[in-house]
């Protein structure tokens, strides 16, 4: 192999970049070229190689014409720009596909958090961390409908999954790209990203940052959000727990169901033939038998979920995004398009 072959080996193997910040957003077209002003400068000090991800989730307003202009100027910008508006989870599977960096740091596009804080991320992360969350300390949003619910979140979230965080809810964090490449997202899930990085054995902890008021525009989000979140979180715990091996939760119920079912008609059973008592007018009979079909029912169950875990985890990709046009991505782009508007894989 001659030098000059060696060195394009050595270029297709080395990673190109190495941050990629990826920012859902949702109609913050008075937010974006300020924080575009505020990340090139704090990355472009930094002096690593890096990109700036945007991905316009189905903006209403001039989000998607300003993300052009930064583009067309800005070569370390790309953007993804989706159909509709699918949601921030979806927004971040996105971000996540097309992101090329080997270290991946979200962020909202609403200026509340702080460039800044990217470097120190970045520097935690490399002390041997999968998963550096931020923790707003100082956290600017109002009491009642933002941060007393999260508090109740955080902790419930923490004593489910195991994995103590202050700040689930806070988008800036830093990840390696290979954990979260691995992990697919739906629902609402991604605030649960540290707790299901657990599955790839990662190690997660979490660094104070800052949080400034909300400049431009409104929350996206509310008060209502909070049920949603908890039903994700009884996903999550299945996900986590029992999704290789559903037939242990729903055995378990299965077997407990059949004992007491099995144990309350022999009881009975013992009752008329050696006692001769009648059994029509006794509501433990019906009990017995409802006790042993659900038994039935619930292993049952169990053996169709395993089949469904099996399909599941054996089955091709499936993207929960569909993309409208990307701009800064080259040639490749439309190989990537093409083929998750198709549903193959390369």
């Amino acid at each position: 192999m001659t030098s000059g072959e060696r060195a394009a080996v050595t270029t297709t193997l080395a990673p190109l970049i190495d941050i990629s910040v990826v920012l859902p957003v949702h109609n913050e077209e008075e937010s974006l070229e300020p924080l575009h002003a505020a990340l090139a400068s704090v990355l472009e000090e930094y002096g690593r190689p890096h990109e700036i991800l945007f991905v316009d989730d189905g903006s209403r307003d001039r989000s998607f014409q300003v993300l052009a202009g930064i583009q067309s100027r800005d070569p370390h910008v790309r953007v993804v720009r989706l159909r509709r508006n699918f949601g921030q989870t979806a927004a971040l599977a996105a971000a996540f596909r097309y992101a090329k960096g080997r270290i991946v740091i979200p962020m909202d596009a609403d200026l509340q958090n702080d460039p800044n804080d990217i470097p120190r991320l970045v520097a935690k992360l490399e002390e041997g961390y999968d998963v550096v969350s931020g923790w707003r300390v100082d956290r600017q949003d109002r009491l009642l409908s933002r941060r007393l619910p999260s508090v109740v979140a955080n902790w419930l979230i923490g004593r489910v999954t195991g994995i103590r965080l202050h700040d689930y809810g806070c988008s800036l964090k830093a990840y390696r790209a290979e954990i979260v490449k691995n992990i697919h997202l739906y629902g609402e899930m991604h605030r649960f990203i540290p707790a299901l990085a657990t599955w790839l054995g990662s190690r997660t902890t979490e660094l104070p940052v800052n949080h400034h008021p909300r400049r431009h525009g409104r929350t996206k989000y509310g008060i209502g959000r909070t049920f949603r979140v908890l039903l994700d979180l009884i996903t999550v715990k299945f996900l986590l727990s029992f999704s290789t091996q559903p037939l242990h939760i729903f055995g378990f119920w299965g077997a407990v169901c059949l004992l007491g079912g099995g144990a309350i008609c022999s009881y009975l059973t013992v009752q008329r033939l050696f006692f001769h008592q009648e059994l029509s007018r006794r509501p433990l009979l019906l009990l017995g038998v409802l006790l042993i079909f659900t038994g039935i029912q619930f292993i049952s169950m169990g053996l169709l979920a395993e089949m469904v875990a099996r399909t599941y985890h054996e089955s091709q990709d499936k993207p929960i995004y569909v993309v409208r046009e990307t701009l800064g991505f080259g040639t490749e782009s439309s190989k990537v398009l093409t083929l998750e508007n198709t549903g193959r894989t390369a």
